[in-house]
């Protein structure tokens, strides 16, 4: 009960005099900062698609970038296409007026002056055929041939074993000899094939390409073999699928999401054939001039360049489940193993360094092994 001299209760608060007048200028203060921030924040990332088909394969290249118009589309498609034919103008097994194609028929043991491109790229193949014990080796393309795969319109059959023998005799990384601005065949009859590097380095040449032009997110494929770099539209890593090695299906075994790093595989379910009651895989092991016939499905690498990304991933393939992860764990090499078990299942085995990128949410490993 109140008396007449109480003042009256006021329920909740009350604002004093100069917070009444402070309040309203706060208020429009934030307001006035957050419009300011959604003025100046980067518009969200949209994503610019681009393929085409060149070195016999397909490709495809996705950047995330605020917008182009059509003359910046334009200079970028130019740039990919650019890149793509300088590499099969050089590497190509196909074309008989490539710089490789005019090696291979060379039939001398004089220095063959070529580009620096060429050099670079079996500079790198000899180097992984050397880690790999010969696993790895470019002048295995005669052999590739005689068993029906590669450039050749030979009908797929197993070649007679007189004919392997002979054959053997032209094969052996070491007959290929890189000089300063030339390379050098110790037997004249000697042939070699890129086609296990060229699509890796023909990444690589477009990506750092893009770099040049002032890209930073991009998603470069050529053939299966990939380089990433910095994010996807709408922020965060490119997510890119490992194939599930089975010739009946199109489906993805794994996701990994990448970051300023390549990824490479090598595999033998898409290219094979039966015959007599066999399989025969696309692969050769340089070592025997036979397909390999071990478990392994595929092999995927990776790198900090899809080059090498690209060499590695078939040395370990030919090198087989065992022997091919002995090797990448002892070089510190980031690789995801698949295995054809007995039941048609598949089991993956991956190195520490994979697991240790994924974990990471795969950026660049260790350098190559060159630069060890």
């Amino acid at each position: 009960m109140t008396s007449a001299a109480d003042p009256p209760r006021r329920s909740g608060f009350s604002l004093s005099g100069r917070a009444r007048v402070l309040l309203p200028l706060m208020l429009m203060l934030l307001l006035a900062a957050s419009i300011h921030r959604l003025a100046c924040a980067p518009p969200p990332l949209a994503q610019a698609e681009f393929v085409g088909e060149s070195m016999g394969t397909s490709w495809s290249v996705k950047l995330a970038v605020v917008d182009l118009d059509a003359a910046e589309r334009a200079e970028v498609k130019r740039t990919i296409e650019f890149e793509l034919r300088a590499v099969d103008e050089a590497m190509s097994t196909w074309r008989l007026d490539s710089e490789l194609s005019r090696f291979n028929a060379h039939a001398s043991t004089e220095p063959f002056p070529v580009s620096n491109e060429l050099l670079a790229v079996f500079r790198i193949a000899s180097e992984v055929s050397e880690l790999s014990g010969g696993a790895f080796d470019v002048t295995v393309g005669p052999v590739v041939a005689a068993w029906g795969f590669g450039a050749t319109d030979r009908i797929p059959a197993p070649p007679p074993p007189e004919e392997l023998e002979q054959l053997r005799e032209r094969v052996g990384y070491r007959l290929v000899e890189v000089q300063a601005g030339a390379l050098r065949k110790s037997r004249g009859d000697v042939v070699c094939d890129l086609s296990a590097i060229a699509k890796g380095f023909a990444v690589d040449r477009v990506a750092e390409a893009l770099s040049e032009l002032g890209y930073r997110d991009y998603l470069v494929e050529v053939g299966g073999e990939i380089r990433a770099r910095g994010q996807r539209r709408g922020g965060g890593f490119w997510r890119v699928a490992i194939e599930r090695p089975d010739a009946g299906v199109r489906d993805a075994f794994d996701v990994l999401p990448l970051r300023d790093v390549a990824l490479a595989t090598s595999g033998d379910y898409r290219n094979f054939y039966q015959s007599g009651g066999r399989r025969y895989s696309h692969t050769i092991d340089p070592r025997t001039a036979r397909p390999i016939e071990h478990a392994l499905a595929s092999v995927s690498v990776l790198h900090r360049d899809a080059v090498y990304a690209d060499a590695l991933a078939t040395a370990l393939n030919v090198l087989g489940s065992e022997a091919g992860y002995s090797l990448a764990e002892r070089e510190g090499l980031a690789a995801l193993f698949i295995v054809r078990e007995a039941d048609a299942a598949f089991s993956a085995r991956a190195t520490p360094a994979f697991e240790a990128a994924r974990a990471g949410a795969a950026t660049a490993p260790d350098a190559p092994p060159s630069d060890r």
